[in-house]
């Protein structure tokens, strides 16, 4: 039985249909939790199956505010391409997580890069869609770490 739990969100989006997607993925792939940080959460079309009904959202204004609220014991990933990241192919999850993804026309800032214990990439020959980068992030957990036992 794996026991832990998971979040995903994304930093200072540009474009709200994202998210809409990535908390979709995030639903289907069993996130405990879904968070915006620096953006109003606004119902999307993205996400037919209603998320923020299903998983708690949590919408943080500035990053003071998400480090204070983050879990006891959560390691922040980063998602970002960066010389300090590590290849998604062998990186080891950990259990207790939450995935933070940078902007669409931007990438993640030094104030939250410095604060993630980890930081990911994925091997692509170009910058992917956030919400595309964010669900193959959620489908590599789920395959190396399995379907948790609720």
């Amino acid at each position: 039985m794996t026991r832990g739990y998971f979040g995903i969100g994304i930093y200072n989006t540009k474009d709200s249909v994202n998210y809409g997607t990535l908390f979709r993925s995030a639903n289907c792939f069993g996130a405990d939790f879904i968070f915006l940080l620096g953006r109003r959460f606004e119902k999307q079309r993205s996400d037919t199956m209603r998320t923020e009904r299903h998983c708690p959202l949590y919408e943080y204004t500035t990053v003071a505010d998400f480090y204070e609220h983050l879990p006891h014991g959560c390691q922040l990933v980063g998602v970002e391409i960066c010389e300090r990241a590590k290849s998604l192919e062998t990186f080891g999850h950990p259990i207790q997580a939450a995935y933070i993804l940078g902007p669409e026309d931007g990438s993640l800032p030094p104030e939250v890069l410095n604060r993630c214990q980890h930081i990911v990439k994925i091997d692509t020959t170009a910058c992917l869609n956030v919400s595309v980068a964010g669900s193959i992030v959620l489908y590599d957990r789920h395959r190396k770490i399995g379907e948790k036992s609720k």
